[in-house]
């Protein structure tokens, strides 16, 4: 049985270029929060990625699903040890518990959408990284010090959003 609509809960449109999207810088990625858990009740996170030549996380793994869909340039990921470059055009899903990470190796920027279910990445994002004017915008120019407390921050937390750093 299907429940009744919950007239509480409204359409969403998401643009990365609206003047209210919140852009967070980390690891020298921007991340645009497209649509986040709060609106969907937790269902999913929807985050668009400008990761530049270089940019990427390290090595981690979560007990929630992500996809990924590249939309400019290619990025390489490396799914339990091996490595595939995903270019524009293609979608790739991590099952929950994999342990993964994706960089750009590509000599250009390169941009993807990137989904959680559930949500919660969003969040998480949203703890550890710092908050940018827009896409455009240089990552933040961090200390030596300051790097050591957002990883610090980051192995803090990543529990507490049911992820882990390998």
């Amino acid at each position: 049985m299907i429940p009744d609509d919950d007239p509480s809960r409204s359409l969403t449109v998401a643009n990365p270029d609206d003047p209210g999207t919140t852009y967070i810088s980390l690891v020298g990625d921007t991340y645009a929060m497209l649509i986040t858990g709060e609106q969907t009740n937790g269902r999913y996170c929807l985050i668009d990625m400008y990761v530049p030549d270089g940019g990427g996380p390290p090595p981690h793994r979560h007990d929630f699903e992500e996809m990924f869909t590249i939309l400019e340039g290619e990025i390489e990921f490396t799914f339990r040890g091996e490595k595939h470059t995903v270019r524009a055009g293609s979608t790739i899903n991590i099952p929950a518990n994999a342990p993964h990470n994706f960089r750009n190796a590509s000599g250009a920027s390169a941009r993807m959408l990137c989904m959680c279910t559930p949500a919660g990445q969003d969040e998480y994002f949203m703890r550890i990284g710092d908050v940018v004017a827009g896409k455009n915008a240089v990552p933040s120019q961090l200390s030596e010090n300051e790097l050591a407390e957002r990883r610090r921050r980051a192995a803090e937390l990543a529990s507490t959003y049911r992820s882990e750093f390998l």
